[in-house]
């Protein structure tokens, strides 16, 4: 949850301004029937004369009290990219060269991550596309035959004209040898899909507190962390820009 959106969203202000950073907190109810529970997550975003710098980390709040309540952390996720691009001002600027890891507690892998951005814009940066082709490293219990994810990042500004309506998400393909343990321990799958898109409403520019937005997203995964074949999982929660 909550991956890559900050990242969509400041590439229309990065794009506008030779510098910005930014940091904001999400938190989200997941209403899916094998999750019910928040998730709160802290992204950051910073671009540079080098290229650019991006991080979040997740916090899902499942774990139960002995009467079945939600108390506590069950586990905590980390993801933080770096791209390179110094040639900033030439015909290859939409170009970046991408490193990244990822791992958390309670995710059996912990991977790191090295590849190609490209970037791609309307003419008012109101709409933005990146593609990713990057190789995965597995370390851990995860293992894959073709060790490639293809990533896309877009983001919409102004969504069917309405001032402070956006859209953004992100979608990974990845190859992954997918154990299936209810199985005997077999291999089930050989890829992974997950896909967040994600709504948002400035709900705050009503009431003079710009930071303020509201909305949630919606989970589309198979394969993705144990649970085999497709799943659907809505969300709704805030969000506050520093």
């Amino acid at each position: 949850m909550g991956r890559k959106f900050l990242f969509c969203f400041v590439l229309l202000l990065s794009s506008l301004r030779p510098l910005c950073a930014q940091t904001n907190f999400q938190a989200l109810y997941d209403f899916g029937s094998d999750r019910r529970h928040v998730t709160t997550t802290l992204e950051g975003f910073y671009n540079d004369k080098w290229g650019n710098t991006f991080f979040f980390i997740d916090y899902d709040f499942g774990a139960k009290d002995d009467r079945g309540v939600n108390r506590s952390v069950s586990g905590s996720y980390l993801e933080i990219a770096r791209c390179l691009n110094f040639w900033q001002e030439s015909v290859f600027s939409p170009l970046s060269l991408h490193v990244e890891y990822d791992g958390g507690v309670g995710f059996p892998g912990q991977n790191f991550l090295f590849g190609a951005d490209f970037f791609l814009h309307s003419r008012d940066f109101g709409r933005t596309f990146n593609f990713k082709l990057l190789y995965k490293t597995f370390n851990g219990t995860c293992s894959s035959d073709f060790p490639v994810q293809f990533t896309f990042v877009w983001g919409i500004r102004s969504l069917f004209g309405i001032e402070g309506l956006s859209l953004c998400g992100f979608a990974d393909i990845w190859g992954e040898n997918v154990i299936n343990f209810a199985e005997g321990g077999d291999v089930a799958d050989t890829f992974v899909f997950l896909s967040e898109p994600q709504l948002w409403y400035n709900v705050g520019r009503h009431i003079g507190v710009d930071n303020l937005s509201i909305g949630g997203e919606v989970e589309l995964s198979c394969n993705f962390a144990g649970c085999h074949g497709f799943r659907l999982r809505p969300c709704l929660g805030t969000k506050w820009v520093f």
